[in-house]
């Protein structure tokens, strides 16, 4: 059953996103292992079209926020209102209280303002006034960024990278695809009537599924090999505890939509890009996707 729910979901947003079956796929990962993800790419190239289709997919409330520079954090969690008649201040809930929220370009938001995603996004919870307010279950942000090169961004400081499990990029699409987008063959402007193809109970049973794929103790070694190693790496800043973390829960993913109940080291290799590149950094400033893609060359797994 849980396979042909998969199957549905990944055949729907491939009709959203033309040509991109591998990001759709760590894109659906990321949401089964319950983590939040960062799409990094050009305006224009589907990032809002992917998590739009992904929310009405999964049948789950969503909301857009456009990060602008001259936004408050108070535009985003909400506000508390002094009420004459109750004689009391009432909160006003902030778009951040949908299951899945869509953070535009928040990178073009100040430091101030990004930083109020950091207690939703590790506890799906926020905080005003000192009055704790929890947020839906299930939560979810995804986020997408322009390129730091391009003009009017602020770059997401490292803890604010650290909270999200999984970066993609999606890419420009290939000839056959644009092809098909020119002829006006993908869907996007049908976003808002995409059917839904899972119920949150059912999409709760398959996060529930993958927590119970099964590492040996040598499939863990491995990880942990790949994470002492990005820790060593040209004297730079490696993968934190939670990234550990993280990586085994995408790895369990990605094996789960490939219809494995078991960890191999394909599982693993196939997410540590997207889990570790926006983590690490090294000293002499090389590129997070070439350190990445330097460590899984140089650490083998022993299996």
């Amino acid at each position: 059953m849980s396979k042909q729910i998969i199957s549905d979901i990944i055949t729907q947003l491939g009709r959203v996103l033309l040509g991109k079956p591998e990001q759709i796929k760590l894109a659906l990962a990321c949401i089964l292992a319950k983590g939040h993800l960062l799409i990094e790419d050009l305006p224009g190239m589907g990032k809002t079209s992917l998590s739009h289709g992904i929310a009405q997919s999964l049948g789950l409330s969503y909301q857009r926020i456009q990060f602008t520079s001259d936004m408050l954090p108070a535009d985003i969690l909400g506000v508390s209102i002094f009420d004459k008649e109750q004689a009391q201040f009432i909160f006003h809930p902030g778009p951040i209280f949908k299951q899945m929220v869509l953070a535009d370009e928040i990178n073009r938001a100040s430091p101030k303002t990004q930083s109020a995603l950091l207690e939703a996004m590790a506890e799906s919870q926020i905080t005003i006034d000192g009055i704790t307010h929890p947020l839906p279950s299930p939560f979810f942000v995804i986020a997408t960024q322009n390129p730091s090169e391009q003009s009017g961004t602020f770059p997401l400081p490292e803890s604010q990278l650290d909270r999200f499990m999984m970066r993609l990029s999606i890419g420009y699409p290939n000839a056959a695809a644009e092809l098909e987008m020119l002829k006006g063959h993908d869907q996007s402007p049908q976003l808002l009537v995409l059917p839904q193809c899972i119920s949150q109970i059912e999409l709760v049973q398959l996060q529930q599924d993958v927590g119970k794929i099964t590492a040996s103790d040598a499939l863990l070694n491995y990880v942990l090999a790949l994470v002492a190693a990005s820790r060593v790496q040209n004297e730079g800043f490696g993968l934190s505890p939670r990234a550990s973390k993280a990586l085994l829960q995408a790895s369990k993913a990605w094996a789960f939509l490939n219809g494995r109940s078991y960890l191999v080291p394909e599982d693993v290799q196939a997410v540590f890009s997207s889990v570790a590149e926006h983590r690490i950094r090294s000293s002499s400033h090389q590129q997070g996707a070439a350190l990445s893609q330097k460590i899984l060359s140089n650490v083998n797994p022993i299996l």
